[in-house]
Order: C-alpha cells, then structure tokens, then sequence
C-alpha cells in the first residue's frame, strides 16, 4: 500500500499546484518544483520524506 501512495500522493500534489498556480497565483509552480525536486532525489538516494511519515502514520508495505 505504501508503495502505491508513494505515487499517488506526489502525483496529486503536482496536479493540485499545477490548478492553483493557472488558478490563484503562479508561484505555485515552486510547490510543483519542490515535489518534482524531491522525487528526483529520492530516485538518486532511495530516501523520501513521504515514506518516513507515511511509515510513522502506520502505512504499511
């Protein structure tokens, strides 16, 4: 399960801030960078911040 919200969650923020920043305010596309930042990252290093929580609020594999 953890697996899949490790994808689902990134890729609803993306789609979220993409909305806000046509929407409301185009810095939102920093939000939209950050997430895009941190999964290229975590492809690099195999560490996220998402999993350590997800793993904390009792999401399991």
């Amino acid at each position: 399960m953890k697996s899949r919200l490790m994808n689902i969650i990134p890729g609803a923020f993306i789609l979220i801030s993409l909305l806000l920043a046509i929407k409301v305010n185009i810095n939102w596309l920093w939000f939209t960078a950050f997430v895009g930042a941190n999964l290229f990252q975590r492809g690099f290093t195999k560490w996220c911040l998402l999993e350590i929580i997800l793993g904390k609020l009792g999401v399991k594999d």
